[in-house]
């Protein structure tokens, strides 16, 4: 771990990025305000399967995606679709075989490249057939809040609030748009495990790679951390609320009090949304543009993903 000194620091992002393909704006990253955070430690880099399957091993733990559940659990609506039998949660996937015409922008359109895999779990990202086998220092990933958490608790940790992961991955940068500065792409080189390409049709692989990397693949920023930007999202302790900085405590903030879907956009309604920070590899400058520190996002309970990992901090 890195022993951060806290301090105070500007959070979140007003107004539009200028991009090849128009200005983009995240408006659930504004207003942008003045936070304070107390000392903490903080992971080097996202937690890895190597050190999940510690976890697993001491504990027997299953986690969320791993658990058996029973076509009479779903709605009878949604029976006539399910595998028949018992199965698992399951993980959803990114449809690497996804191809799509037109405007990835559009509401609703991002089901056209997810499936739901009743046989992806943490040890199988993507499903049957797919291993961590020689990737141990790969970041785990299909984990929710919950499995994090039990990690967390077992490794006399805890999750991070959103402010504290901000000032990490800002690495003491005031008001830069990524961890390392204002520029995308430095001397050429690329800062983080993203998509190039066309998304989400054709990852080029331009950085190196085409899904999550190992960790340390990439340059860490001023403190010493590695991949707070790109690779895989990860899950931070607060709820979501996309008009939560309207009225953030700019002391240590610890989240608002209510969650809101993000689907929906109603509070407290359906599963709980907990706030996930840095973007993935599936990132593209098109459609998300989120690898950077004042980008938010947000994961419900009960929807793993092959792209969401998490890393934890200590006081």
């Amino acid at each position: 771990m890195v022993k951060l000194k806290g301090g105070s620091y500007t959070m979140g992002h007003d107004g539009a990025f200028q991009t090849p393909f128009g200005p983009k704006e995240f408006p659930e990253e504004g207003p942008s305000h003045k936070v304070t955070v107390k000392p903490f430690w903080i992971d080097e880099t996202e937690v890895t399967n190597a050190q999940f399957a510690a976890f697993v091993k001491a504990t027997n733990y299953v986690t969320f995606a791993q658990r058996e559940v029973k076509p009479e659990d779903f709605p009878e609506e949604a029976r006539a679709n399910l595998p028949p039998g018992g199965f698992a949660n399951g993980s959803i996937v990114f449809r690497e075989d996804a191809h799509i015409e037109g405007n990835p922008n559009i509401p609703g359109r991002s089901i056209e490249w997810w499936r739901w895999d009743p046989k992806a779990n943490w040890q199988h990202p993507t499903g049957e057939g797919s291993s961590i086998e020689g990737k141990e220092n790969y970041p785990v990933v299909c984990v929710t809040y919950e499995d994090a958490s039990a990690y967390a608790k077992w490794a006399d940790k805890r999750l991070p609030t959103e402010a504290e992961w901000e000032f990490a991955a800002r690495g003491g940068l005031e008001g830069k748009i990524y961890c390392w500065g204002d520029e995308l792409k430095p001397g050429d080189k690329w800062m983080a495990n993203t998509w190039q390409g066309e998304f989400p049709n054709k990852n080029t692989g331009d950085d190196g790679f085409t899904g999550a990397a190992p960790a340390r693949s990439f340059p860490p920023n001023a403190y010493g951390l590695y991949d707070m930007a790109g690779n895989v999202w990860e899950i931070c302790n607060d709820l979501y609320d996309p008009n939560y900085f309207t009225e953030c405590d700019p002391d240590n903030p610890q989240g608002p009090a209510q969650w809101v879907n993000r689907d929906t956009g109603q509070k407290n309604d359906g599963k709980v949304h907990r706030v996930t920070k840095g973007g993935s590899f599936l990132c593209h400058v098109s459609y998300c543009m989120r690898y950077r520190p004042a980008a938010r996002h947000s994961q419900d309970s009960e929807s793993p993903t092959n792209h969401t990992g998490f890393r934890c901090v200590r006081d």
